[in-house]
């Protein structure tokens, strides 16, 4: 047999094992790995046919024995191409075509071997970064599926919060919070846009803070003029005053989940702080986000930072100030800013991005979010994601002239936060459409439960996109 003649036979035992048995005599051997191997492809492709949101949910759970697994298919395919090689005797070569096939040969391994490497190395990042992320719960580890993860809800809500919580600034700052209400049965989610200024903040009845501020959270003016008692406050105050709770520290992330969900009229269920540093670094690892910049974002402390207006891919430090600076601006302008990139992200970080990149996003999420959403929940979580990314996204956010940050109207809130909702519900059973773009219709009519006739006020939710992209004033 040539060089050439061992070569070949080698690489193709490594598309199709027991191929170079057959070919050496090794008839017994070379049918069982055919056979193995072709029940392997028959169930590949059974998981690919088969496989849904759930199958990837559990996957994320169990990425230890997928590890192992990885690794031994990856070592067995290794000795296989070297077993290949040797029972083609290439000491029959000479002493040339030794040197020449083995070196070939032994290339060939490596490169076999290499990507099962880098999946385990994607695995294991990816359990890192779960586990440093998602906290652990006491007896999870031999937990049983539940028949319903969700006990029956039809929604679950997640507070997104952005903060800059740094070395530098004792406490943490909420400045960004959007509530994502999510329908379990379609995807369809309601981003809830709440803004970092609003004033007399109502705590629920029956809780420290309430008992504390029974006519609103109120504070005397800084001495700056300032005011440290807005809604972005609530946190920073709750970690600060552990007194109010019976000594009990760290309580500002429940309080402030209460709070919201009390304004809004909903059970917050988790919440997740996403520092804005880490963001931008996310950011950096996908490569950019692609944005149009409706007019010059001026930004800095002495104005030096200019993000272009024009249609740009932006770089997470360029995306991070477009998203946060008031420079001659104010907070409603950032939030709208702050919906777009969020549309963005969830637009353009597609599976093969992320794949692609995957190192870079599982480091940059390990400096980025902070939450209560524990690790057991990814399983129904995941599949939950993925439904979100190909449903309707609408948004509703509450800023002048719709509420009035000063003095709200908390009923009005509630009112509009559980129209959006019931609305969203509703979107999908209508029509499907190619852009989760909703059309200015009235709302559908309810069952009346008074005899007052009222007029309709203008439906506040829109697409998540509404305002992105376009030209013009802000």
């Amino acid at each position: 047999m040539s060089t050439a003649a061992v070569l070949g036979w080698t690489l193709l035992s490594a598309l199709a094992p027991g191929a170079a048995h057959l070919r050496a005599g090794w008839r017994r051997t070379g049918l069982v790995l055919l056979s193995l191997y072709a029940a392997g492809l028959l169930a590949l492709l059974y998981l690919r046919l088969t496989a849904d949101g759930d199958t990837l949910g559990s996957a994320v759970t169990q990425l230890t024995p997928i590890m192992i697994g990885v690794s031994v298919l990856g070592t067995a395919w290794f000795v296989l191409v070297v077993h290949s090689f040797v029972v083609l005797r290439p000491g029959r070569l000479s002493q040339r075509g030794q040197v020449l096939a083995g070196t070939l040969a032994g290339l060939l391994a490596v490169a076999v071997i290499t990507p099962f490497g880098l999946v385990t190395q994607i695995l294991w990042r990816s359990q890192e970064a779960f586990h440093n992320i998602f906290p652990e719960e006491s007896g999870q580890a031999g937990a049983e599926r539940p028949a319903d993860p969700w006990n029956g809800r039809r929604r679950v809500n997640i507070l997104l919060l952005g903060g800059d919580a740094d070395g530098h600034r004792v406490g943490v700052r909420t400045d960004s919070m959007n509530v994502a209400s999510i329908d379990l049965a379609t995807g369809n989610t309601v981003l809830i846009s709440l803004p970092r200024n609003l004033e007399n903040v109502r705590f629920r009845p029956g809780t420290p803070m309430a008992a504390r501020f029974p006519s609103g959270f109120r504070l005397p003016t800084d001495p700056g003029g300032g005011r440290s008692d807005l809604l972005n406050s609530v946190w920073e105050y709750s970690d600060a005053h552990p007194e109010i709770f019976g000594g009990r520290q760290r309580q500002g992330p429940q309080v402030l989940m209460d709070t919201i969900g009390h304004t809004l009229g909903l059970r917050i269920d988790w919440y997740a702080l996403v520092n804005m540093w880490g963001f931008a670094r996310l950011i950096d690892a996908i490569g950019g986000v692609t944005i149009t910049v409706e007019r010059d974002v001026v930004f800095g402390r002495h104005n030096e930072g200019l993000v272009k207006a024009g249609r740009r891919r932006l770089d997470g430090g360029d995306a991070m100030w477009y998203a946060r600076s008031r420079t001659f601006s104010d907070d409603y302008t950032r939030m709208r800013r702050q919906r777009c990139v969020m549309a963005a992200l969830l637009d353009q970080a597609d599976p093969a991005t992320v794949l692609t990149r995957f190192n870079g996003i599982a480091l940059a999420t390990k400096e980025l979010i902070r939450t209560d959403i524990p690790h057991r929940m990814l399983r129904y979580l995941v599949p939950l994601a993925l439904k979100v990314k190909n449903a309707e996204v609408t948004s509703v956010q509450f800023m002048p002239p719709l509420i009035h940050t000063g003095y709200p109207d908390w009923q009005k809130i509630r009112t509009i936060t559980d129209r959006a909702l019931k609305d969203s519900v509703k979107t999908r059973q209508v029509a499907a459409s190619a852009t989760p773009r909703r059309t200015p219709a009235a709302a559908p009519s309810r069952t009346a439960t008074t005899t007052t006739t009222t007029t309709a006020a203008p439906d506040p939710s829109r697409s998540l996109t509404d305002g992105c992209g376009r030209s013009g004033g802000e």
